[in-house]
């Protein structure tokens, strides 16, 4: 008779203890498998970009914006306060030098006009009398002075005549002696009237010159406050396009308020921004180029404006040959301005990878253009369009410059 056989079963925490060690050596191999050093990803060809390296000629610049501006601009500030009585022009308008643009009213520069032009005529009339009584003065000095000189004659006369007599013994001694002292004394008095004279010919010299000064200091005032009431007519200085007008009539103006300003259309430059970061490398004479309708035009800096304003400073450029026609005031630019001569390098295309990589390694594929693999690099410097590389990759190289984005510290990449 047969005798049954019981199965041997395994128990069931022996069970446990087996599946427990598969299951940690296989979260062991997941481990080593995701740190390991040859992780690789796929990839759709389809969604990267990929780009060969190549020797070609290469210039180092940075892209900026810049604004069309006239090539002068001169703004009209008012010269004096006062109310805004009559507009002759709007804003826009084309100007011929000294065109009226607007007329201001102020009462007190026209009162003080009319008071200065009053005090010129008073000192006018004062000089006038003064004038005519110092030649009065002088008439009588002239008139005393003949006298002086009618009486010195007839003194001499009548001693010569007496010392005569006197020698001839037909007169007195005193008679001679009177007659004497009389023609000494007209002597004398000739001289002192000479000397009174001259004094006073030299001081109506100086009354008057004083006089002549005064009225003409008088006189320079009266043009500079005329000036001054003449300057309430707001002018165009140059010839040129009036704009940035806004007053209205009836609007109270302060000396010095800015109420316009002409620009001068003979020319256009363009006014550029550029970070603070390359200040050290700017300077007047470089070149910069940009499109337009589809033709390559260059600028170059003409003025270095250094002061520094939220991280950035300006240059004015110009033109280096034709304006083209279709430019216009306030048009943007974007220029590519040149920070080096051209040399030959070894180029490679800007792209998003610069983001993850910082330029030190970029993914590099292989011969069959399959698989790419994570290469060391050093680049350069940098212009609007390539990087300019120093060591790791050769000319014909591929690589991929789109972004790494979602290639987290993968080290293959596989195309399918």
């Amino acid at each position: 008779m047969d005798v049954p056989i019981e199965k041997k079963r395994f128990p069931k925490s022996k069970i446990i203890l087996i599946v427990g060690s598969i299951l940690a050596i296989l979260l062991i191999i997941f481990m080593i498998s995701s740190a390991g050093g040859s992780s690789r990803l796929n990839v759709d060809a389809e969604r990267i970009s990929i780009s060969e390296v190549k020797q070609g000629i290469f210039q180092e610049n940075i892209p900026v914006s810049g604004i069309v501006l006239p090539i002068t601009t001169i703004y009209l500030d008012a010269l004096e306060g006062g109310r805004v009585e009559e507009k002759f022009v709007e804003d826009g308008a084309i100007m011929k030098k000294g065109e009226p643009i607007l007329r201001l009213s102020n009462t007190d520069l026209e009162l003080s006009l009319v008071n200065q032009e009053t005090s010129v005529y008073n000192l006018l009339t004062q000089m006038q009398i003064s004038q005519n009584a110092a030649r009065q003065n002088t008439i009588n000095k002239l008139n005393q002075m003949t006298d002086v000189d009618n009486a010195l004659i007839e003194a001499e006369r009548i001693y010569q005549l007496n010392k005569k007599l006197y020698e001839a013994d037909a007169i007195g001694r005193q008679e001679y002696q009177e007659s004497e002292n009389n023609y000494n004394y007209q002597k004398q008095r000739k001289v002192l009237a000479e000397q009174i004279l001259k004094q006073d010919s030299t001081s109506t010299k100086e009354e008057l010159q004083q006089a002549k000064n005064s009225y003409i200091r008088t006189q320079n005032a009266l043009k500079l406050m005329r000036k001054k009431v003449g300057d309430l007519v707001v002018k165009a200085p140059v010839d040129g396009q009036l704009t940035s007008l806004d007053s209205e009539i009836g609007q109270s103006i302060n000396k010095g308020d800015r109420l316009g300003q002409i620009d001068v259309l003979s020319g256009f430059k363009v006014r550029v921004d550029i970070d603070e970061h390359y200040i050290s490398r700017i300077y007047v004479g470089q070149i910069g180029s940009f499109t337009f309708n589809n033709q390559s035009h260059n600028l170059i800096i003409k003025k270095v404006y250094t002061q520094v304003n939220n991280g950035r400073f300006q240059v004015d450029m110009q033109f280096e040959k034709d304006i083209p026609k279709e430019i216009r005031r306030g048009q943007s630019l974007q220029i590519r301005l040149a920070l080096s001569a051209e040399k030959q390098a070894l180029l490679v295309p800007k792209g998003g990878f610069f983001q993850q990589t910082g330029g030190n390694w970029i993914f590099k594929l292989d011969d069959d253009g399959n698989t790419a693999y994570k290469t060391d690099i050093q680049l350069g410097s940098q212009n609007t369009e390539y990087y300019e590389v120093l060591n790791g990759l050769n000319a014909g190289d591929k690589v991929i410059i789109s972004s790494y984005d979602n290639y987290g510290d993968k080290q293959e990449l596989k195309l399918k």
